[in-house]
């Protein structure tokens, strides 16, 4: 007997009225595939079929798309009709693709399941630019904004994308005829093809003129590269070739210049293998005023003024070529600026300076000294290209706007209105313009006070090409079909100009004409970066008397009063997604707190003023309200006392206090772009008393080590090369019938050991040296393993879910060296109070050690034995396992870990109102990993390894009847870390490097002494502190 089956797709389809599910069945795919759509990539060249149209395709894409359009919920989504062949239902493409927002600039792959994009990850085969920091892991998640615009908007009213661009068209037209001028406001737009299109935009209505705007501006080093060269770009480095570093108030390590320096200079930091006792490892020397990232991973540490900074500078210009300068440095600095001089001429063409002072007299110095010293890895020839601001256009843009000299607007990928001083001026004046528009992501601030707003595509559903460094290009594609009705603004450029083809063929012919040469466009594509021989000629001449003279210039005379840095801070950078809750939950590398800014204060000026930081009953951290007032702009911000902050200054990031575009919840901190006048980091400012402590969401406060030398091993390169491992890294000993034995020995184990010796067995090895505390990692375990976001409040109870923490630690002293021995030295009970106590506090320029913390995977896990229903359990594979649904929520195990890394669902995280974040809606978690189940409720979670990736490295690799590779095994830490800290395999793999690691001297397990065993190694921090 035969019967028909008939499958159902969704719940919904028993309502037979349903127009959601009824619209999905008749047209599951809305445009037709083109007749020549190729299904063989050796002929895809060859055929007109775009890769937009395969996404169309791409199952899970095309429902998410309609759904999402029709505000239906993303579980109902319609499953495939044809199954494309490409998508295999479990199994992750990746797709070559860049990030170029204006801010950040990454080469990257794109992770995408079932045709959903799910995570970022870094292009190491890139070149260029193959590192990708927290915010551009968590870009993936930004895509999933609720609050994107969904289509054209007129006068706040929606609209049509014809009709939206046929009154564009008018107002344009309309406007050439008069000739009145019209600004078309960019961000840096490092695209060959973008810049292009503007020309031709251009070329069409003459009146337009463009105003290229940085939102965090480094003008000056601009201009300086420009008077030299003739070309608007940033001198590259690389400082894997360099010996000695001398940073001033230049935070490589963070944006400075469109950051990715980290990978390069770790290189240098780890000292080479012990060979007779020559081991060699860079120099890091910085000045600087607020405690950056750069400052934090230094050797030596000299905090300054702005103004000292100047004139440290000025001196060291002076002193390279014989030339006297009267700079009047006190005596300490002065010797810091000598120790410096020697540094660098003893390295010769192994040494580089570099410098972040906005000052165009200050630039040139650098480009000169560099110069004179002939540095390796000073690199003008091939010069970057991720800036292009001007901070002089952009103030005459204000003035020529607010004095009405201006007759529209058109503003792509900024928003002025927020981001520059005077916004609520700028916002009146642009509402009193004949035209204004704005293509925008978000409606923002610029796009609420525009008549036009054009919704525009996310990165990662966009074409583009750039060139972040001459002779380095770079491929964006879309790796999912626009969720919702929005346009690329070059596509939309396009035809306005009336041109016949799509942004996507503009890009293939205009690389095919000018760049590639006979090379294939799909091989770049595939690839996702093109490298051509090219570099500028090299116009370096420097007049000494000329230089000399404008070092003289920046000596100023002591000024007094306080200074304000402003700066990116490492999770929110401009602040661009600034409704990114994986961001704003991300605990600051050197302040730990999350949620908010703050200013950052020296504990003197502090006290002078009158402000403080208490912790209150609950462990909780508040700090007191202050006015802080530039010129004629007030505002009241929290103050955080932060160890290292140059007396007589005080810090204040960028990135928050928006309102518009943000859910309430999102909607935090205050908007320091208020106090940017002329887009100046540096302000004079008035610090004052304020009423009040705001409560901080802060989730380190112990930050000190308190001399317990055997958390972060350390030593300096001189012990390093000159003793042996048993004075610098000795095992812990315990008493065995009154004899000191190793804790590592058999002899005094506990337990039952097993042989794990056969099959794989998993470790992780840290590298103290290389690991730089810029939290990429944090980011990309959230985004692998589906770690929820909790809020303010609940962080600030201590009830942060990170899976992987960033400790960070002060020296008490000057030197951690120097804690350890004042801990050796106490005398007594009543001595070891009184100094304890006093090594809680932070010196006021201490040395800083980063430390990632995950569960350490313990072979003798104190975890497992006090579960009582075995959901905590070991793996043959050294990993320690979470079965959630056994666990019934003891957290014995977290009492019981001495590390701390067990984290508890208090609450269910997601669908709940109360935690309206991007689980909560069904758009955010498409970015959820399939392949890790979502927690819930009452369940205890932890690092697991990422187990899910391995077993498909192991499952891919029976499949393929091959062994695995050493690097295959990955974890979502191991594989964002640019820097090479983080270093996972198999350590039965004798060949494998962490087998190596396991080896080294320098190898340490944490709390070793307690004897769990853990499968996590830490690699002993070796500083290059002989001369300091």
């Amino acid at each position: 007997m035969s019967t028909v089956k008939k499958y159902w797709k969704s719940v919904d389809q028993l309502d037979q009225k349903n127009p959601i599910v009824e619209n999905l069945e008749q047209n599951e795919f809305p445009n037709k595939l083109p007749q020549d759509f190729n299904k063989d990539d050796s002929k895809i060249e060859d055929a007109s079929t775009s890769r937009r149209d395969f996404l169309k395709y791409a199952g899970f894409t095309t429902a998410a798309a309609t759904v999402a359009a029709c505000e239906g919920p993303v579980i109902k989504s319609v499953p495939y009709v044809v199954q494309p062949e490409r998508i295999r239902p479990g199994v992750a493409n990746y797709y070559a693709s860049t990030i170029a927002d204006g801010y950040d600039f990454a080469s990257i792959l794109v992770k995408t399941r079932e045709g959903r994009p799910i995570k970022i990850k870094r292009n190491s085969d890139s070149p260029l630019f193959g590192s990708a920091n927290a915010r551009v892991h968590a870009s993936i998640l930004s895509m999933y904004d609720s609050l994107r615009l969904r289509g054209p908007k007129i006068n706040n009213n929606d609209s049509n994308w014809n009709d939206f661009r046929s009154e564009i068209i008018k107002k344009l037209d309309l406007l050439s005829k008069s000739n009145k001028p019209i600004v078309l406001l960019t961000q840096t737009f490092a695209s060959p093809t973008a810049n292009s299109i503007i020309k031709k935009l251009i070329s069409k209505y003459p009146n337009i003129r463009q105003v290229i705007y940085d939102t965090v501006s480094e003008s000056e080093a601009l201009d300086a590269f420009e008077n030299i060269h003739g070309l608007r770009a940033f001198a590259d480095y690389d400082f894997s070739k360099s010996e000695t570093i001398i940073s001033i108030d230049a935070d490589f390590l963070g944006d400075w210049q469109g950051g990715g320096y980290d990978k390069n200079y770790a290189k240098a930091r780890v000292p080479e293998n012990k060979t007779h006792g020559n081991s060699k490892m860079s120099y890091h020397m910085q000045f600087e005023s607020n405690m950056t990232l750069s400052g934090a991973n230094a050797d030596k540490r000299v905090p300054c003024t702005p103004s000292e900074l100047k004139t440290v500078l000025a001196f060291m210009y002076g002193e390279l070529i014989n030339k006297s300068i009267d700079t009047k440095l006190d005596s300490k600095l002065e010797k810091s600026a000598f120790l410096a001089l020697e540094r660098i001429k003893s390295s010769g063409t192994k040494a580089v300076v570099v410098s972040g002072i906005q000052d165009v007299n200050a630039q040139e110095l650098i480009l000169a000294i560099n110069t004179i010293i002939k540095s390796d890895a000073f690199d003008p020839k091939n010069p970057r290209l991720v800036r292009k601001g001007n901070s002089k256009e952009v103030n005459k843009f204000v003035k020529d706007l607010t004095g009405e000299k201006i007759s529209g607007l058109i503003t792509i990928g900024v928003n002025p209105v927020l981001n520059l001083s005077n916004g609520s001026v700028i916002s009146d004046a642009i509402k009193k313009l004949d035209f204004s528009l704005s293509f925008s992501l978000k409606m923002d601030e610029t796009a609420s006070a525009c008549n036009y707003v054009a919704a525009t595509n996310h990165y990662l559903e966009s074409w583009g090409d750039y060139e972040f460094k001459t002779g380095y290009y770079f491929l964006a594609q879309p790796t999912i079909r626009p969720l919702f009705d929005t346009y690329q603004f070059q596509d939309f450029i396009l035809e306005i100009l009336g041109e016949n083809e799509n942004y996507y063929s503009f890009i293939k012919k205009y690389w095919t004409d000018n760049l590639l040469g006979g090379y294939s466009f799909s091989k770049a594509l595939h690839d996702g970066y093109y490298k051509k021989a090219y570099s500028i000629k090299n116009n370096l001449s420097f007049s000494p008397k000329d230089m000399l003279a404008k070092a003289s210039i920046l000596v100023e005379k002591n000024k007094k009063g306080m200074s304000l840095i402003l700066y990116p801070k490492t999770g929110m950078g401009d602040g661009k997604q600034a409704n990114n809750p994986w961001l704003k939950e991300f605990p600051d590398p050197i302040t730990r707190v999350s949620w908010d800014n703050y200013i950052t204060i020296s504990k003197k000026d502090a006290d002078a003023i009158g402000l403080k930081n208490v912790s209150v009953a609950n462990g909780a951290l508040n700090g007191s309200y202050a006015n802080v007032k530039v010129e004629n702009q007030t505002l009241i911000a929290p103050v955080l006392i932060q160890p290292g902050q140059s007396e007589g200054t005080v810090g204040l990031a960028f990135g928050f206090g928006n309102k518009m575009g943000l859910k309430k919840e999102m909607q935090v901190g205050v908007n320091a772009y208020r106090l940017y006048i002329n887009q100046n980091r540096v302000q004079k400012v008035s610090i004052t008393p304020a009423d009040g402590f705001h409560e901080f969401a802060c989730v380190q406060l112990h930050n000190t080590l308190m001399g317990r030398g055997d958390i972060i091993k350390e030593t300096s390169l001189e012990v390093f090369n000159t003793k042996e491992k048993e004075l610098w890294n000795p095992i812990p000993k315990v008493s065995k019938n009154h004899m000191e034995t190793e804790v590592t020995s058999p002899e005094v184990d506990i337990w039952q050991e097993y042989d794990r010796s056969i099959g794989h067995h998993f470790n992780l090895s840290i590298d103290l040296n290389s690991c730089t505390g810029c939290g990429a990692c944090v980011i990309a375990c959230h985004a692998e393993n589906n770690v929820p976001v909790v809020g303010k409040e609940e962080v600030r109870k201590s009830r942060d879910m990170h899976w992987l923490r960033i400790d960070r630690y002060y020296s008490s002293g000057e030197t951690f060296k120097a804690d350890d021995q004042t801990k050796e030295d106490i005398d007594g009970l009543g001595d070891s109070l009184s100094t304890f106590g006093k090594m809680e506090q932070a010196s006021q320029n201490p040395q800083v050690a980063f430390q990632p913390v995950m569960c350490q995977h313990c072979n003798h896990a104190p975890c497992e034995t006090v579960c009582p229903v075995a959901a905590s359990s070991h793996g043959r594979q050294g990993q320690n396992h979470m079965a959630y649904n056994r666990c019934v929520g003891t957290r014995y195990c977290a009492n019981n870990c001495p590390y701390k890394v067990r984290r508890f669902n208090w609450f269910l995280y997601n669908k709940n109102d109360e935690f309206d974040y991007h689980m909560n809606n069904d758009l955010g978690r498409m970015v959820l990993n399939p392949d890790v189940v979502v927690r819930s409720r009452g369940v205890m979670e932890k690092c697991s390894f990422c187990i899910q990736m391995t077993q498909k490295t192991i499952l891919d690799a029976k499949l393929a009847g091959r062994q695995i590779e050493d690097g295959e095994f990955q974890t979502a830490c191991s594989n964002a870390c640019s820097s090479g800290a983080i270093t996972f395999g198999d350590i039965n793999d004798k060949s494998s490097k962490v087998a190596t690691l396991i080896e080294e001297d320098r190898m340490y397990h944490l709390l070793e002494s307690v004897g769990t065993k853990p499968n996590v190694m830490y690699q002993t921090k070796v500083r290059n502190t002989d001369q300091t």
